[in-house]
């Protein structure tokens, strides 16, 4: 090889390394756009989890749950949650007006006086929240509820092969960090994207529906699945789309 061919090679093998990182910049942005989303879902969730006992009470008419209230709550829920308040871009925007447009919709139902059980149940906002949301981001990203195989109840939120991969080679794995979340770039529905899942388990609200003893119904007339307290009952799972 002459000294010019050899000095090309040279500069060419300096430049790899910059255009290996250089996407390091947005992945970096996809991490914290992810980590944000998934903790307003998780703190939209929350409202509507620990307002059960409201939303089933048959002798009170207005909840005062409406789509601001609601909107703040999950807003102060995320500021506990993060150590500081949502800095809200496109994406956290379009995530609350999915959670105010759904609690404008249920309004009637969680009102209703003289019915208790309502099933505005935790699980049935945050699909809906989820497929709002996804709607509204127009193919960029989505997002949903999935679990363990042996845990989904409704169909629409089964694994995928991904996220069944990571939930069982992953989440359950001996010495696998309690709450870390797992991300890398991969397919979703034949698209190249972003993966972020986050791993959620079993508290004390959730044992009521899916705790012991396993097979017995619970108050929505489902099976209860036998999950003990601290085990991995679910996983929220974000789409970023390229």
């Amino acid at each position: 090889m002459n000294t010019s061919k050899l000095f090309r090679s040279l500069v060419a093998l300096t430049l790899i390394p910059l255009v290996l990182t250089a996407p390091g910049v947005s992945f970096a942005d996809d991490v914290a756009t992810s980590e944000s989303l998934t903790t307003l879902f998780r703190a939209s969730r929350k409202v509507i989890s620990v307002n059960q006992a409201l939303i089933n009470d048959e002798a009170k008419g207005d909840k005062g749950l409406d789509g601001k209230s609601v909107v703040a709550m999950a807003k102060a829920n995320y500021k506990e949650a993060a150590g500081k308040p949502l800095s809200a871009g496109k994406a956290q925007k379009a995530m609350l007006d999915s959670v105010s447009e759904i609690m404008s919709e249920a309004q009637e139902l969680i009102n209703q006086e003289g019915v208790g059980f309502k099933g505005f149940l935790p699980a049935i906002f945050a699909r809906r929240v989820a497929g709002r949301f996804s709607q509204k981001m127009q193919g960029s990203m989505s997002i949903k509820l999935t679990a363990p195989k042996k845990y989904v109840r409704n169909r629409a939120n089964r694994p995928d092969k991904w996220e069944y991969d990571v939930i069982e080679n992953k989440f359950k794995s001996e010495g696998y960090e309690n709450g870390k979340p797992f991300y890398e770039v991969s397919k979703s529905k034949g698209k190249d994207a972003f993966r972020y899942i986050l791993p959620e388990y079993y508290g004390e609200s959730c044992l009521g529906c899916h705790g012991t003893p396993k097979g017995e119904l619970d108050i929505t007339g489902g099976k209860k699945e036998g999950g003990v307290l601290g085990e991995l009952g679910g996983a929220i799972s974000l789409a970023i789309f390229k």
